[in-house]
């Protein structure tokens, strides 16, 4: 039985799993999970990528000893972030994109280039956080400039792994430095962050070899095979495994953050695209991902840890489970405002936005709940219809993944919203994407895209939301 490893770093924990194919369906197990998240230091918010690594080390070494016949290793991450490197060790800790140095990055840009400008080469939604604006606010003259190389997050775990720098084109075309007519790092993009070229990998493609595990690695922790590309922006390894059941399906990777888009064969970098705020990144296969980012579940999870930290013992679960049985008034709002992207107390700030725009402020917690996931349900509805009128395309489905999949009354409001179906999981599509193509680049399993994707329907329990018309609102 041939296993394949899957290292899956979000931006709230890491997992290391195991998986394997046998009658033409994916089993996999979390060997490891570990807990991931901003850390404050004195200049901002940074990762401890350093931790993570550690945990890695430890979840392959669990992993190794479980089973003796592994055959590769797949990293999938969030995307935009980056380690600085001088002879193959960190400058210092990556910088977390929700960091506020980003906006000095934004006015350096964009005094150089407008965004309009910005959108015909690179194809990329406007996100402050984009690599683009972080390297634009660098010290290149400074502490920065004695940097030797620049690796985006998963393709310095690989780098860690392996000894070998590459830059995966997924998640490297995240950042805003890609051309989007040729798909190559631009030289002219690169320079508006005033970044020196030369530290950046070149260019490796999903199911491309990375490498051997290094002969240190291999002896500390007992571990030796190949490490491949996936789709190392775990949006990308999501998409893979979205069971999209025709080209008029769309998807929404729901976890952090969420992405709403569609499956397209060529970029769309019209002036309607651009005024909507969507975005082009590469998927595995030469595929476009055409979505717009959406905030996803921060809101709600930033919402809890605060009431938890403040004594509330409620999970995530117990709170939508209560919202599920919410019959008072619901508060709808912009879960796109900026004023949401930092953390700490996010229940206030939701508060401040409904009052500042004449909104009833939910008198509980559940009530606040309510208020999100309704609010969360609405926009995702509104970016599918403006996905599918920008693409000249009318969805006929949508494929909810992620975590947020499991939320019944957010799968079930997006119905009515949409008034489309929605069809809810995988849950685990990113490792099961990433899981996908290692099986498919050693040879376990063939076919294309949609191929892949029959396997994941087959491997999942999925589960249909209809919409009802008398609850539909858009």
């Amino acid at each position: 039985m041939s296993i394949v490893v899957a290292i899956d770093l979000g931006a709230t924990s890491g997992r290391v799993i195991a998986g394997h194919l046998q009658g033409g369906v994916i089993h996999h197990e979390v060997v490891s999970r570990f807990p991931n998240g901003p850390v404050e230091h004195a200049d901002g918010l940074h990762w401890d990528v350093t931790g993570l690594f550690e945990n890695i080390r430890q979840g392959l070494r669990e992993t190794y000893e479980q089973h003796d016949d592994v055959v590769s290793i797949g990293v999938d991450s969030w995307a935009v972030d980056y380690g600085l490197l001088r002879g193959g060790a960190l400058l210092h800790e990556p910088f977390h994109y929700r960091d506020d140095r980003t906006a000095r990055g934004v006015s350096a840009i964009h005094t150089q280039a407008p965004f309009e400008e910005l959108f015909r080469k690179n194809g990329l939604q406007f996100l402050p956080f984009n690599t683009v604006y972080q390297l634009a606010a660098e010290q290149w003259e400074g502490p920065a400039g004695s940097a030797e190389q620049l690796l985006l997050i998963p393709d310095l775990i690989n780098f860690w792994l392996t000894g070998q720098s590459w830059m995966e084109e997924t998640n490297a075309s995240t950042t805003g430095l890609i051309d989007i007519s040729t798909g190559a790092l631009s030289d002219e993009l690169v320079g508006l962050t005033g970044a020196p070229r030369h530290l950046f990998a070149p260019l490796i493609k999903p199911g491309q070899r990375v490498g051997d595990v290094s002969r240190t690695l291999s002896a500390e922790l007992g571990i030796a095979g190949s490490v491949v590309a996936v789709g190392s922006h775990d949006t990308a390894s999501a998409v893979v495994a979205a069971p999209l059941s025709t080209g008029e399906s769309a998807y929404i990777s729901c976890g952090t953050w969420g992405l709403v888009g569609l499956e397209l064969e060529s970029a769309i970098v019209s002036d309607a695209a651009r005024s909507a705020n969507f975005t082009n990144e590469r998927g595995v296969d030469d595929r476009i991902r055409f979505l717009h980012n959406v905030m996803g579940l921060w809101l709600l999870n930033e919402c809890v840890r605060h009431w938890n930290d403040h004594g509330d013992s409620r999970s995530v679960e117990d709170l939508v489970a209560q919202a599920e049985d919410y019959d008072g008034v619901v508060s709808l709002f912009d879960v796109d405002d900026s004023v949401f992207m930092p953390p700490g107390n996010m229940p206030q700030r939701i508060a401040d936005w409904l009052a500042q725009h004449n909104q009833p402020v939910p008198a509980s917690e559940v009530a606040m709940v309510a208020s999100i996931i309704e609010s969360l349900a609405k926009a995702f509805a509104t970016t599918v219809a403006t996905a599918g009128a920008l693409a000249g395309i009318t969805p006929r489905d949508i494929s909810l993944v992620g975590g947020g999949s499991l939320n019944q009354l957010l799968c079930q409001r997006l119905a009515d919203y949409s008034g489309i179906p929605v069809i809810a999981g995988p849950v685990e599509a990113t490792a099961l994407g990433n899981i996908l193509i290692q099986a498919r680049a050693a040879g376990l399993i063939d076919g294309d895209l949609e191929s892949l994707r029959a396997v994941t329907a087959a491997s999942s329990t999925l589960r249909t939301f209809t919409p009802r018309p008398e609850r539909g609102i858009l």
